[in-house]
């Protein structure tokens, strides 16, 4: 029987999944900053910064990624008005999310929102029957990735435990639940377009 990410480190991903308590969408928190932070748009500097804390196992994650965020980032993003700042939270079931962002992670900072974006996508495969595994593999493949690299990438004790300490740093936030959308700091509920804009709009046109 061919190795696979869900034995390999079983009990070491189930350690990451049990420091958490989520549920599949909502929360709370203060949107503290947390170390690996990945991050596209304006710099550190930015006058706005909106950071979104996701699993790629979330479906309301997947809808917001698919419905809302490319005319998110057409509006602020690829201009660089906004730094957008993303953080790993994984939801059950866990060693997916956990692989899924093991996965994007390996696959380098140039094409880790692509792979991201791919996996949250194929949670509509996954409710057809398609394995997880089958859906990260064809990932990693597309990613330049041997079966071989992917399985070291996922079963990986470094990059594991460091996957739990970003996933420390959102409890520490106080933050539950996913998607968790923050703008300078302060939680924003409606995280549709017209609810981030909103609150991002008034920001930027104060800062002329």
């Amino acid at each position: 029987m061919r190795p696979t990410f869900l034995n390999r480190r079983a009990a070491m991903i189930a350690a990451v999944g049990a420091t958490l308590a989520l549920a599949a969408c909502g929360g709370s928190g203060t949107g503290a900053p947390a170390e690996g932070d990945m991050a596209k748009g304006a710099g550190e500097d930015a006058a706005v910064t909106v950071v979104e804390y996701a699993s790629v196992t979330c479906g309301v994650c997947a809808a917001w990624n698919e419905q809302v965020k490319p005319e998110f980032e057409e509006r602020y993003v690829d201009n660089n008005r906004v730094r957008f700042v993303f953080r790993e939270l994984p939801t059950p079931p866990q060693d997916i999310a956990v692989a899924g962002f093991l996965l994007a992670r390996c696959a380098g900072d140039d094409r880790y929102f692509e792979v991201v974006d791919q996996i949250m996508r194929s949670q509509r495969e996954w409710q057809q029957g398609v394995s997880p595994r089958e859906s990260l593999l064809r990932i990693a493949a597309n990613a330049g990735l041997s079966e071989e690299e992917f399985t070291q990438c996922v079963t990986d004790e470094d990059a594991i435990l460091a996957m739990d300490e970003r996933v420390q740093a959102a409890q520490r936030a106080g933050v539950t639940g996913t998607p968790y959308f923050t703008v300078n700091g302060q939680h924003v509920s409606d995280s549709s377009l017209e609810g981030l804009s909103a609150v991002i709009d008034p920001l930027l046109e104060a800062e002329g």
